[in-house]
């Protein structure tokens, strides 16, 4: 499982990424966590708020900082 976290290192950019990791690791899963930093790469995905997750490519968040629970239930969809 590829879990991208897409913004610019801002501080929300920075505390989605952690609820990310600390999701995948509450749930023991096999995934790699992938910061997607490029302007034209995160707007290619249909991104113009961030940050924004997205698994397997797949956008599930845009422009706001999840909770570990809500990254949680994206993850146990995806898995």
């Amino acid at each position: 499982m590829k879990v991208q976290i897409l913004g610019s290192g801002c501080p929300n950019c920075l505390a989605l990424e952690a609820s990310a990791r600390a999701a995948i690791k509450e749930l023991s899963l096999d995934a790699d966590v992938i910061k997607v930093t490029d302007t034209d790469d995160i707007m290619e995905m249909g991104v113009m708020m961030t940050p924004a997750l997205a698994i397997d490519g797949d956008v599930k968040s845009v422009g706001k900082v999840l909770t570990v629970a809500q990254v949680k239930s994206f993850l146990e969809g995806a898995a």
